[in-house]
C-alpha cells in the first residue's frame, strides 16, 4: 500500500489522483488527512482514507498500518513543518516502511532562503533515521504567481523582490506526476531529483508574458524586501508569512529558485507545462 500524506492538498490530492492515472489501484492507496470528511471524493474511488494528524503521533501510527510505500508530502504550517515531518518519519519507521519519499525544496542544501531551513531539518532526519528515502526538491509552483493574475490586471504590476532573479517553475499538476512516477518505481532509495521547470523566467518576462496573452500592459515594478513586505501585510497575509515570500524573492534575486535540471520532465515523459500555458490556465 501507498500512502499519501496531506491528500486533500492541493499537491497530495493530485499525487493521488495521478497514482490511479498510472494504474495504482486505488484500494492500495491510502489517503492520510486531518479531516475525513473533507476527502469523500477520494473514497468515492475507492481509495482508503485514513485520519492522520502530523501533530498527533497515534494517529499516525493507525494510518500507516500496514503501508509499504509513503509520500510526505511536507506540511503547509510554516515554523511547526519540522517537528510534524519528525512524528511522520518516526510512524513509517515504526511501520517498517520500505520507501519515503519527501517533497523537500530546490538545491535544499545550499538555498539561502527562509523556507528551506524546515526543509533541511527534515533531510538531515532522513539521513539519521537510516530509512530508505527519496528527496523530490520541488522548485516554485507557476500557480504561486498565476494564482493572484486578477490583481495583477487590475493595478497593470506584478510587484516583486526578485530583480533579475529567474523562476523555474512548474505546475502542480508536474510536480505530482513527477512524485506518482517515483513512489511507484523501484531502485528510488537515496536518490535526490532536483525538480525545475525547462522554461525559466524573470518576473518582468512574466509580466510581459500576461501582457501577451490578455493584450493589457502589466509591467513587473521591483520593489525593497521591505516594501513589498508592506504591500502584502496590506493586502490581507500576516506579517510573518508576507516576509517569507519577500524573502523568497530576494533568494530569488540570487539565484535560489532557478535551476537548469531536467529531472522533472525526464520524470514525467514531457516538457514541463509554459508558464504561457499556466496564464491561460489562470485566466
Amino acid at each position: 500500500m501507498i500512502l499519501v500524506t496531506g491528500a486533500t492538498g492541493q499537491l497530495g490530492n493530485l499525487i493521488v489522483n495521478n497514482l490511479i492515472k498510472r494504474g495504482t489501484p486505488a484500494n492500495q492507496i491510502v489517503a492520510a488527512v486531518r479531516s475525513p470528511e473533507k476527502a469523500q471524493a477520494l473514497a468515492d474511488q475507492g481509495v482508503v482514507v485514513r485520519k492522520a494528524d502530523y501533530s498527533d503521533p497515534a494517529s499516525l501510527d493507525a494510518a500507516f498500518d500496514g503501508v509499504k510505500r509513503v509520500m510526505l508530502v511536507s506540511s503547509s504550517e510554516v515554523g511547526q513543518r519540522f517537528p510534524q515531518h519528525k512524528n511522520v518519519i518516526h510512524a513509517a519507521q515504526q511501520a517498517g516502511v520500505e520507501l519515503l519519499a519527501y517533497t523537500s525544496i530546490m538545491r535544499a542544501q545550499e538555498s539561502p532562503l527562509a523556507l528551506a531551513e524546515e526543509h533541511i531539518q527534515t533531510e538531515k532526519a532522513l539521513i539519521a533515521s537510516g530509512m530508505p528515502f527519496v528527496l523530490l526538491r520541488n522548485g516554485w509552483y507557476s500557480e504561486n504567481y498565476t494564482g493572484s493574475i486578477g490583481m495583477a490586471l487590475e493595478h497593470g504590476a506584478v510587484l516583486g523582490s526578485a530583480g533579475e532573479g529567474k523562476y523555474a517553475t512548474a505546475t502542480r499538476q508536474d510536480y505530482a506526476e513527477a512524485a506518482a512516477v517515483v513512489i511507484t518505481a523501484d531502485n528510488q532509495a537515496g536518490k535526490i531529483y532536483e525538480l525545475a521547470g525547462d522554461q525559466a523566467f524573470t518576473l518582468a518576462e512574466y509580466a510581459a508574458a500576461i501582457s501577451e496573452v490578455t493584450g493589457k500592459t502589466v509591467v513587473y515594478q521591483d520593489l525593497p524586501a521591505e516594501e513589498y513586505t508592506n504591500i502584502l501585510v496590506g493586502t490581507g497575509l500576516p506579517e510573518g508569512f508576507a516576509g517569507i515570500l519577500a524573502d523568497s524573492d530576494v533568494g530569488a534575486s540570487k539565484g535560489a529558485l532557478y535551476s537548469d535540471s531536467k529531472d522533472l520532465s525526464t520524470l514525467i515523459g514531457r516538457p514541463t507545462t509554459p508558464i504561457v500555458d499556466s496564464i491561460k490556465a489562470a485566466l
